[in-house]
């Protein structure tokens, strides 16, 4: 990997790895673990799968459809559990047709403000390649939970993988360093506009400007967060199932109670 690029070619990755591809003409990219195999285990928002899975389309769907939506070098590409975000899929079908890059661990400061783009190192270290890889394994059977953009996406989840860590601060940004580069900027541009009038001329607000999106996003890097923990995988789980359970029977309640409001009321015996 080079200092301005991540891009890689398929033969220098290894089992454990954090992979993403650019998507959309390099608006956001899509994360993941690489387990090996030509296999990747990453997580996207429920039914939202790559072109070339095979399990996007429902039973209803012709044949003619489900065939033409089936990976045509590995068989089980597309794997994931009902209801779940987390899915295993070859490398082909996780690339989409974009190129492979490999996310970088225990990077120096001065090396992450480098990167002015988020999302592509952090300045945590990564744990083994075989912990990261039963990390990835043990949420393709359990889930990583719901999916949000800023909170809880596929960077989040393949952090998480990596080293375990979990941000206690529900109330911001979760892990991803995409999420911190879209906050930093309306952040960096509101900070920096009082200093208008004390730096003479543009090129010295853009320079403040960007010195302040970069120091903003390096805050919000887990290497350096204080709000983060680190939770084993199969208590991380148990929670979210907990979760679920918990947010399953306050919707049975909320039912409940909406059935006894739309009831008539019952007429009074003489």
């Amino acid at each position: 990997m080079g200092f301005l690029s991540n891009k890689v070619e398929r033969d220098q990755i290894k089992g454990g790895d954090h992979i993403y591809s650019w998507r959309a003409i390099y608006t956001y990219s899509h994360h993941g673990i690489y387990v090996g195999g030509s296999k990747v285990v990453h997580f996207r928002r429920k039914n939202d799968m790559p072109s070339g899975s095979g399990t996007s389309l429902s039973s209803s769907d012709s044949s003619k459809e489900k065939s033409l939506s089936i990976c045509e070098t590995f068989p089980d590409c597309g794997f994931s559990l009902p209801e779940s975000g987390v899915v295993l899929t070859c490398l082909d079908c996780f690339l989409d047709g974009g190129s492979l890059y490999c996310f970088e661990y225990g990077v120096a400061p001065s090396h992450f403000l480098a990167k002015f783009r988020g999302g592509t190192c952090t300045t945590a270290e990564s744990d083994p390649p075989e912990i990261v890889i039963h990390r990835a394994m043990y949420l393709l059977q359990k889930g990583f939970g719901n999916y949000d953009v800023f909170q809880n996406n596929c960077e989040d989840f393949a952090l998480y993988c990596k080293t375990g860590l979990l941000v206690l601060d529900k109330s911001g940004t979760g892990m991803s360093g995409q999420a911190s580069s879209f906050m930093g900027v309306p952040v960096a541009a509101l900070v920096s506009s009082p200093l208008k009038l004390l730096i003479p001329g543009p090129v010295g607000v853009a320079t403040v400007t960007a010195g302040m999106y970069c120091m903003s996003r390096y805050a919000t890097d887990i290497g350096v967060r204080t709000d983060v923990v680190k939770v084993p995988v199969e208590e991380m789980a148990m929670n979210l199932a907990l979760a679920g359970t918990d947010q399953d029977t306050s919707e049975e309640d909320d039912r409940d109670e909406t059935i006894k409001m739309n009831e008539p009321p019952k007429k009074k015996s003489r």
